[in-house]
């Protein structure tokens, strides 16, 4: 069971594999690549402006924090001044405490603009990638799109295509019914002139009859020619001849003659 349960996987993946080959458009693959890189970009572009809001927020407390320091710097200048030994001191000590954080914060600045400048250079070679990417996609795409209206033109003019191949087909189909209607046809003519088939409507002649028929049309063609003859010459048609017999004449025996 195990053998052949592996057998069936390895069928099952290697039929979805070729599926997923046939629906696989490589121009969408690359667009998605596209897409997946810019959104890349974006996040290092996002993370470089915070950084960049967080130095300047560093920026505002060690300006307002030196600001404080100078201030206390300059009351315990006053108070010494006028005698006030215990205000200055006073003020020297949280000046002290001052410019420790002023010095923590300078660390903090200057790590974070470290930083501001890394992610500053990686957003600007991650542009150059995107950039060269997409003139390379937008190239591969262009000539995927030819090579594959010229496979499908190609496969047009060779009849190889699933559409051609259909059309062939069809093609094909009717001629072969034409010829089929063609032959029988002759055939039903050559079986309706040998008498092989009843014609239905009566019409139809034997060869006996139409040979009847032919000699009764000669004989009324020649009758009417005589007819036709006797009369440009100036007589009358002669009586067996317009009856169907011989023609008499002066030579013809009386009792031949017909009173």
């Amino acid at each position: 069971m195990s053998g052949v349960m592996k057998r069936m996987g390895m069928i099952f993946r290697a039929k979805a594999n070729k599926a997923l080959d046939r629906a696989e458009d490589p121009r969408e693959t690359l667009d998605y690549s596209y897409q997946k890189q810019l959104e890349l970009l974006q996040k290092v572009r996002r993370g470089v402006a915070d950084v960049a809001t967080s130095r300047k927020r560093l920026e505002l407390q060690l300006n307002q924090l030196q600001g404080q320091s100078s201030k206390l710097e300059d009351q315990g200048r006053k108070a010494l001044a006028l005698g006030r030994e215990d205000l200055a001191r006073e003020a020297l000590s949280r000046r002290a405490a001052l410019q420790q954080q002023v010095t923590d914060l300078e660390t903090q600045h200057q790590t974070l603009q470290g930083e501001e400048e890394k992610l500053t250079l990686a957003a600007q070679r991650l542009q150059t990638k995107v950039d060269a990417f997409r003139t390379k996609k937008e190239t591969i795409k262009a000539t995927y799109t030819a090579a594959q209206a010229q496979t499908r033109i190609g496969e047009a003019f060779s009849g190889i295509s699933e559409e051609m191949g259909d059309v062939g087909m069809a093609i094909q189909r009717a001629e072969d019914k034409t010829a089929q209607l063609q032959a029988r046809a002759g055939a039903i003519d050559e079986l309706l002139a040998s008498g092989a088939l009843d014609d239905q409507s009566g019409m139809a002649k034997d060869d006996i009859a139409a040979e009847l028929d032919r000699i009764s049309g000669g004989s009324d063609v020649e009758l009417e020619l005589q007819r036709m003859k006797a009369e440009l010459a100036g007589g009358s048609a002669p009586k067996q001849a317009i009856e169907g017999g011989p023609a008499q004449t002066e030579d013809t025996p009386p009792n031949l003659r017909k009173q």
